[in-house]
C-alpha cells in the first residue's frame, strides 16, 4: 500500500510527530492533523496540514485511504467531561470523518492502561481487559473509545479497524513519562516499592510508529487488538538507575509500602476532587498501578499478525532520552 494517502491525527503531539516521518520514509503521502499549527509545520508542508480540533475534522473532505488516530488526552488526572470530550467524543468525530470520506482502514491508538490494577500482572493478553475498570477517567475513556469503534465497525461505519495498545512510550521529546519521573526524583526521590523489583514494560516511540505503519496493511481488520512494547521488561529500580546514570544524576529512591501508598493516594484523590479546580494529587492510584506493581505485555500476537519487531532497543531509547534532555538543559 506504499504510495497510499494516510491521515494522522494528533500529529502535533509526541507520538504523531514520529508517525508522520515514519510513514513518509516508507512511501506514504501523509496528511498531518492537529491543533498546534507550529508543531504541525515541523512535520508537514502547508498542503498536507489540517489544523483544528477533531470536531472540525469530522466535516473535512479529504480523500485518504487510512487514518491513524493518535490524538488523545493522556494524563493520570482530569475530569470525566475532559476525558470524554477528547477520547470518546473525539473518536466519534474521527469515525464521522472516516465514514464521510470512505476511508478504508482506521488504526486506533488505545492504551494498556485498561489493564491497570493494584496487583502484579505478567504477560497480559489483549483479551484480559476489565471493561468495568473505574480507576480513573482516562481508563474509562479508553475503554469507551474502543467499544465505540468496535460498534462502528459492526455497523459498517468503518470498513476496517485495527487497535493498538502501546505501553509506556519513551524517546527524545517525551513530554510526560520521563519528565514526571525526573520531577519527582528532584523534589522528593522516586518512590520504590518492594525494593523496585517489579517488572516494567516500556516502548521506544520509534517502535510504536513502526507498529502503526504495519497496522495500515496488516492485522485483523475486523477490530483486531494488539499489545505493543519493546518486549524487554526491566526491574523498575534498574530502569530508573540506568536513565539517571546516563543523565549524570545520583539515584534517589524513597522506599514506600504499597498498601499505605494506595490508601494515601485514595485519600488525596478524594480531597483533590472536591477542591475548586480539582488540582492533580501528588500521588494517584493509577500512577501507583504503573510503578508499584509488575505489568508486562504479551506481544506475540503483534509479532505474528503485524510482523512487528522492536527495532530500537530499550538501551538506545534511554540514551536518546538522556541526550535530548542534556541538550535542552
Amino acid at each position: 500500500m506504499s504510495g497510499a494517502r494516510v491521515l494522522v491525527t494528533g500529529a502535533s503531539g509526541f507520538l504523531g510527530g514520529y508517525v508522520v516521518p515514519e510513514l513518509r520514509r516508507h512511501g506514504y503521502e501523509v496528511f498531518a492533523a492537529g491543533r498546534n499549527a507550529t508543531a504541525l509545520a515541523r512535520v508537514a508542508d502547508e498542503r498536507h496540514r489540517v489544523v483544528g480540533d477533531l470536531a472540525s475534522l469530522s466535516s473535512q473532505e479529504l480523500p485518504v485511504d487510512a487514518v491513524i488516530h493518535c490524538a488523545a488526552l493522556s494524563t493520570p488526572w482530569g475530569s470525566w467531561k475532559e476525558f470524554h470530550g477528547a477520547n470518546v467524543a473525539g473518536t466519534r468525530h474521527v469515525v464521522e470523518f472516516a465514514r464521510r470520506n470512505r476511508v478504508r482502514r482506521l488504526v486506533h491508538v488505545s492504551s494498556p492502561s485498561v489493564y491497570a490494577a493494584n496487583r502484579d500482572r505478567l504477560d497480559i493478553r489483549e483479551s484480559e481487559v476489565d471493561r468495568t475498570n473505574r480507576l480513573n477517567g482516562y481508563i474509562r475513556s479508553k475503554n469507551a473509545a474502543e467499544d465505540l469503534l468496535l460498534d462502528a465497525r459492526d455497523a459498517q461505519e468503518i470498513e476496517e479497524l485495527v487497535i493498538l495498545r502501546p505501553r509506556g512510550l519513551i524517546g527524545a521529546g517525551d513530554p510526560s513519562l520521563v519528565p514526571r519521573l525526573l520531577d519527582v526524583h528532584t523534589r522528593v526521590g522516586v518512590p520504590l516499592f518492594g525494593g523496585g523489583e517489579n517488572l516494567i514494560d516500556v516502548t521506544a516511540v520509534e517502535n510504536v510508529a513502526s507498529a502503526l505503519r504495519l497496522a495500515i496493511t496488516r492485522g485483523d481488520a475486523a477490530g483486531g487488538v494488539y499489545n505493543i512494547s519493546n518486549g524487554d521488561p526491566r526491574r523498575f529500580r534498574d530502569l530508573l538507575t540506568t536513565l539517571l546514570t546516563l543523565l549524570g544524576e545520583q539515584p534517589r529512591f524513597r522506599p514506600l509500602n504499597r498498601r499505605v501508598a494506595w490508601a494515601l493516594a485514595s485519600t488525596l484523590e478524594a480531597v483533590c476532587s472536591v477542591i475548586p479546580g480539582r488540582p492533580e494529587p501528588p500521588l494517584t492510584r493509577y500512577t501507583l498501578s504503573t510503578i508499584a506493581y509488575s505489568q508486562t505485555l504479551d506481544i506475540s500476537r503483534a509479532r505474528e499478525d503485524l510482523g512487528y519487531r522492536p527495532e530500537v532497543s530499550l538501551d538506545d531509547a534511554l540514551s536518546a532520552v538522556a541526550a535530548h534532555l542534556k541538550a535542552g538543559s
